[in-house]
């Protein structure tokens, strides 16, 4: 595969300039203490543009780099799940770059707004500040940040394979964005971030820090926080952490299982519950623990493949313009086009979450028939516990507050159910955020924000013929389901607890 790194894995580059977005107009400072990388959502030591740039600057101005990586109370619905996920991460970062002569800084807050201040106290003594390029919902905290830095600011994407700056709208359909994407990634798959940009780099070291102690309750400089303790913390403690584990070496373990057992296989075995043949890889892509750019090199790896064999044309097939075996070729299809329509969506709408923001035709043909008559409704309670009359919605439900995830294909029917049981279709819309951010382990990302609107239309297209409450929506039946899909196992797995 075409890379900007070599075989031997030398230094980073900086990152390409279609990756780089300036905060604001000042000048780095020479004579500043250490570079500085704030990192926010691409929370991971290696496939990292950000870091890359980062480490990158801290060896042309010969200073050392300083990492912060924060977990605050402010996010939607906080609870020991989300907090136990991404402090595994947090673990994995501490121990990479301890071995690599990186300071690293990591702020847990035991209030709210235990850690305000602390970023612009680093900025102000830093030669210039990196960051995370996100679509959503930090923009507007780092804009914020750097209109009040004294030196450079600047936002790396490391989003997805195609910069957020190519795509310079919003894409009503995922067949109208994979044009685009057939088109623009081709000339964007040269510059692929350093697997260990750190590690393949001599860092000047250790930086000298300002002082910290207003925030020494809730820091740790080259460790976590001492004194944390999930227990004490103001967060949702009923909903308890997963089997599953945060940070990159778990990410990486299971994406390789999943190459390597599932993915010759994956164009037919993701949609049934029973095979187990999905991925598995949404919650670590979430949290910025695993990396879309490691998936493709790896990937190339196994089949052989290099960029050169792209199909020209940019037409927006499905499949064939990958010129790989149909099980990569569906695979790419999820993490590149599905998953990165989202990421622009969100990236160009900030209230990619609202009823609002849904096509015109969609929000339409709603509208009018959110009077019909509904078979039954249930309140938020017996949905959140599973209580409904219907075996394979409530499977799918135990299994999101159980495990943290939900089947890809039984997700759609969960929500498409939901919209059928509702008052009104915004009920529905958030009912189904409320559940999905506050249960599953990839919530609040604009990926599964994607797939919540797709239940209301956002990127598909009118279908007929007009049924009662969805109108020209798509239309979806717990009885076709299970004539398509090999369900019993996962029944029984997911069934009511005894």
């Amino acid at each position: 595969m075409t890379r900007t790194i070599s075989a031997a894995g030398g230094p980073p580059e900086r990152a390409p300039h279609t990756r780089v977005r300036a905060l604001n107009d000042r000048a780095a400072d020479p004579a500043g203490g250490y570079v500085l990388y704030w990192m926010t959502t691409a929370r991971r030591p290696g496939w990292n543009h950000a870091l890359d740039h980062a480490v990158h600057l801290a060896q042309s101005l010969a200073r050392p780099l300083v990492v912060l990586e924060g977990l605050g109370l402010r996010y939607p619905y906080p609870s020991r799940r989300h907090h136990r996920f991404i402090l595994d991460g947090m673990e994995h970062n501490r121990q990479a770059f301890a071995d690599r002569g990186v300071t690293a800084i990591f702020c847990i807050e035991d209030r709210n707004g235990a850690g305000t201040g602390l970023v612009d106290r680093l900025v102000e003594h830093s030669c210039v500040m990196v960051t995370d390029q996100t679509a959503f919902p930090f923009l507007r905290s780092l804009e914020s940040v750097a209109a009040r830095a004294p030196v450079q600011s600047l936002a790396v994407d490391s989003v997805g394979l195609l910069p957020l700056s190519a795509a310079d709208r919003t894409f009503p359909t995922a067949h109208s964005f994979r044009r685009h994407l057939h088109k623009m990634l081709p000339g964007h798959l040269h510059a692929l971030p350093h697997p260990d940009p750190a590690g393949a780099s001599t860092l000047p070291g250790p930086a000298v820090l300002p002082d910290l102690t207003p925030w020494a309750h809730c820091i740790g400089v080259g460790e976590l926080p001492p004194a944390l303790d999930l227990d004490a913390l103001p967060i949702d403690q009923t909903v308890d952490a997963t089997e599953l584990r945060g940070g990159a070496d778990a990410a990486t373990a299971r994406w390789r299982r999943f190459l390597n057992e599932n993915l010759d296989h994956y164009a037919e075995g993701r949609n049934h519950p029973d095979d187990g043949g999905s991925s598995g890889l949404s919650p670590w892509l979430h949290h910025g623990h695993f990396s879309p750019f490691q998936a493709l090199v790896e990937l190339g790896e196994r089949y052989d493949w290099t960029p050169d064999r792209l199909t020209p044309g940019g037409r927006g097939s499905r499949t064939g313009w990958w010129d790989l075996p149909e099980g990569p070729e569906a695979f790419l299809d999820e993490l590149v086009t599905w998953r990165e329509v989202g990421q622009v969506f969100a990236w160009h709408e900030p209230e990619a979450h609202t009823w609002e923001t849904l096509p015109d035709w969609a929000r339409k043909t709603l509208s009018e028939h959110a009077a019909d008559p509904r078979p039954e409704t249930y309140d938020r309670e017996i949905l959140e516990n599973a209580g409904t009359a219907d075996p394979i919605w409530n499977a799918a439900q135990r299994e999101l507050v159980r495990s943290g995830r939900m089947h890809n294909y039984l997700r759609m029917l969960w929500g498409k159910k939901v919209l059928q049981w509702s008052a009104t279709p915004q009920e529905a819309l958030e009912t189904l955020l409320y559940l999905n951010d506050k249960y599953a382990l990839d919530g609040r990302d604009p990926n599964t924000l994607a797939g919540v609107g797709w239940v209301f239309g956002r990127f598909d297209r009118a279908w007929g013929p007009e049924r009662p409450i969805f109108g020209k929506t798509r239309y979806m039946t717990s009885d076709s389901t299970a004539r398509k899909l090999r369900l019993r196992r996962y029944l029984e797995r997911w069934g009511p607890a005894t």
